[in-house]
């Protein structure tokens, strides 16, 4: 029988601190492997290190995106098994879904293990504006993200005009997908639709578990400042502060990092950005 393949690592440390350093915790919901975040590694200061919390090491939470969707865990519960991972002096980064993790993680910890500030990157706040029924994700939506998370697995952008996608429903706008990743070279041209179709269908329950997720959750306001890092092509572009306003009375930074919500993850150049914010000098 083959091997049996290793599943995530629950805290995985891409750069180790210097002895008595400071180590930055990230927040990381899957989709892209958590190596992804090597980039922000590499761009921290010398002696900082960059450990990544990969929630797709909790059973419940990681195989609801083959499993439909439907995750037997809590936003709190993934709090507390991310608290248990952290050392005592440490900055915390949450990226996308984890962002709202990293944040219910802060108000869960005693306030002197709590950090000077949270950092969200390109993360959808958790309130009741958001908090939207799976029927809100529609596959224009849906098809759109898809693409930019293709583009940014296979290490090719995939340009598609949203307005394209517009009225489309999964049967006839993926293959408007498959067509400019075949384009860009992100799939080859022989790739079968059928396949691409199984992979959709991955992500997008990945998308309904954090939604279902979310949707029960009442945050509470955050005792930290918060820094928000935008994408330039965020999944939600019309708004700058992505629902986090009202869950920062300490006070909310807004910045914005090169490329789209995946990309902004392995651009040297948004590493840089994000780095400068996450240990300031």
């Amino acid at each position: 029988m083959p091997p049996r393949r290793p599943g995530p690592v629950a805290a995985l440390p891409l750069r180790r601190a210097a002895v008595g350093g400071h180590t930055v915790h990230l927040v990381h919901p899957g989709a892209l492997a958590p190596q992804v975040h090597r980039t922000l590694a590499e761009a921290l200061p010398e002696g900082v290190g960059l450990t990544v919390l990969d929630l797709s090491a909790v059973p419940e939470y990681g195989e609801a995106a083959l499993t439909g969707g439907r995750a037997e865990t809590t936003v709190e519960a993934l709090a507390d098994w991310a608290a248990g991972l952290t050392s005592h002096q440490f900055s915390l980064v949450g990226w996308s879904f984890g962002g709202v993790v990293a944040q219910a993680m802060v108000e869960r910890l005693p306030a002197d293990r709590r950090p000077e500030r949270l950092v969200l990157l390109d993360s959808i706040a958790p309130t009741e504006e958001y908090q939207q029924p799976d029927e809100a994700l529609e596959p224009p939506l849906l098809l759109g993200w898809f693409a930019m998370y293709l583009g940014a697995k296979r290490g090719r952008p995939v340009p598609l005009d949203p307005a394209a996608l517009l009225g489309c429903g999964v049967d006839d706008g993926l293959p408007l997908v498959l067509d400019a990743a075949t384009a860009s070279g992100a799939l080859l041209p022989d790739t079968p639709l059928p396949g691409l179709r199984k992979l959709y269908d991955t992500y997008v329950d990945g998308l309904l578990r954090n939604n279902r997720l979310t949707a029960p959750y009442r945050p509470k306001s955050s005792s930290v400042p918060l820094v928000l890092v935008k994408a330039e092509r965020s999944l939600i572009p019309e708004d700058p502060t992505l629902g986090w306003q009202p869950l920062a009375p300490h006070g909310l930074s807004l910045a914005v990092a090169p490329g789209d919500h995946y990309t902004m993850l392995t651009r040297p150049d948004a590493a840089q950005a994000i780095a400068r914010l996450v240990h300031p000098v």
